[in-house]
């Protein structure tokens, strides 16, 4: 059962008691979840805030290595493998009809030492496989319930929640998605737009065996990616096109948008049938000026927001939960406070940078596919040709790729 947690009235005066806790975590979906895991295993007693709501099916994330390596020392991995495909090599086709169109491009983890860039899971059995792993954590107290205003003091936070409750701690972090509450109360600068775009995401069934293989189309409205799931035979589908074509193609029946997904793909996987609900996701972005202000940290959607391409998304916030316990670890085994500014100010900073470079390739490529401009193709084709064609580039886009070697969070290195 969740734990009472008695508030005193004022939170910055001097008497007030020791913090119960040393961290809340808010928002209970996979980059909460991960965070919280990883404080509380460490030791750092850790509240987790947030409504277990289930979560859609049909919607699949390709976890990178180093993701993969976080959520094996989560002790969370175990469970997501057995229903995880490898994405062995990476085939990226130009498909936009331009005069600079490059040759198909083909990356193999082979050639970086790896099995596997990533794995692709459905999306509902990693947040299941977090949620298991957080009941069963020493050391992570459950409120699972709704927060509402958070009150930051001098000295500590303090949380009201939606069922009476309060939560005290000296670090509140906002893993409360893209609509956060925490982030609008902060006062931190934010930037959002959107695209002329909307994505259709699926499941699929198909004829041929897909190898292990992810295979991304780039066409004139945005990427066309099939990503490989378990058996050999399914795939997700991630479809990024005008908004208008969108709607259209997602008001299909089964028939149509597989016989729709059969022709974009020129038949590559043969014949296809929908084996999942679908969705409709819009194209936007957004990013803070800094992930961090008094006693708050902001994680996941609540400090960036990508369209769904490149599989950097949940990567990222992966990324800044790991960040993020290397920070208060490193302020607990200093006697410092992890709320300060000071022990926080080397999380904001590497976050802020992988953020903002993430978001800057991920744009540019978006934008150069639905430019239709001479001199930004011939950019992309030679871009894209160099990697294919030099190796050591090759080499080390892909190792950059999957993990930053800059300031990569201790749970997501190598071993050895």
């Amino acid at each position: 059962m969740p734990q009472e947690t008695s508030v005193s009235a004022d939170p910055s005066a001097p008497s007030a008691s020791p913090c119960p806790f040393e961290v809340a975590v808010v928002g209970a979906g996979a980059a909460g979840l991960a965070a919280a895991l990883a404080l509380a295993r460490e030791g750092i007693p850790t509240a987790l805030v947030g409504r277990h709501a289930p979560v859609a099916d049909g919607r699949t994330v390709a976890l990178l290595d180093g993701s993969v390596r976080f959520l094996a020392a989560l002790g969370a991995w175990g469970a997501i493998a057995p229903h995880a495909a490898p994405l062995a090599e990476l085939h990226i086709v130009d498909d936009t009809g331009s005069l600079f169109r490059p040759p198909p491009a083909r990356f193999r983890a082979s050639e970086i030492g790896l099995e596997a860039f990533g794995w692709n899971v459905e999306s509902a059995r990693l947040v299941e496989s977090l949620r298991m792993e957080a009941r069963a954590a020493p050391g992570l107290t459950l409120f699972e319930c709704d927060a509402g205003p958070c009150e930051r003091g001098e000295a500590e936070a303090r949380l009201a929640l939606e069922d009476g409750r309060g939560v005290a701690a000296r670090l509140v972090v906002a893993a409360d998605g893209a609509r956060s509450l925490l982030r609008a109360a902060s006062g931190l600068a934010v930037r959002d737009w959107t695209y002329p775009q909307a994505a259709i995401t699926t499941l699929l069934a198909h004829a041929r065996p897909h190898r292990d293989v992810s295979t991304e189309f780039h066409t004139r409205q945005g990427p066309f990616t099939l990503v490989p799931l378990p058996g050999g035979h399914r795939s997700s589908l991630v479809w990024v096109m005008g908004e208008g074509p969108a709607r259209r193609l997602a008001a299909l029946d089964e028939p149509g948008l597989a016989a729709a997904v059969e022709r974009q793909s020129r038949c590559l996987l043969g014949s296809l049938r929908i084996d999942g609900p679908r969705g409709l996701v819009p194209m936007r972005g957004l990013s803070v000026g800094s992930p961090v202000a008094h006693r708050l940290a902001l994680i996941g959607e609540a400090a960036h927001v990508f369209p769904p391409i490149g599989a950097q998304g949940l990567n990222l916030g992966l990324r800044d939960a790991a960040a993020l316990r290397d920070a208060v670890v490193a302020a607990s085994r200093d006697r410092r406070d992890p709320g300060a500014r000071g022990a926080l100010a080397g999380f904001a900073r590497a976050r802020g940078l992988d953020a903002r470079l993430r978001n800057a390739a991920v744009d540019a490529l978006n934008r150069s596919l639905i430019a239709d401009l001479l001199p930004v193709d011939a950019l992309r084709g030679a871009g894209l040709l160099a990697m294919t064609t030099i190796g050591p580039l090759r080499r080390a886009v892909m190792r950059e790729g999957v993990l930053p070697r800059l300031n990569a969070p201790e749970l997501m290195r190598a071993r050895g």
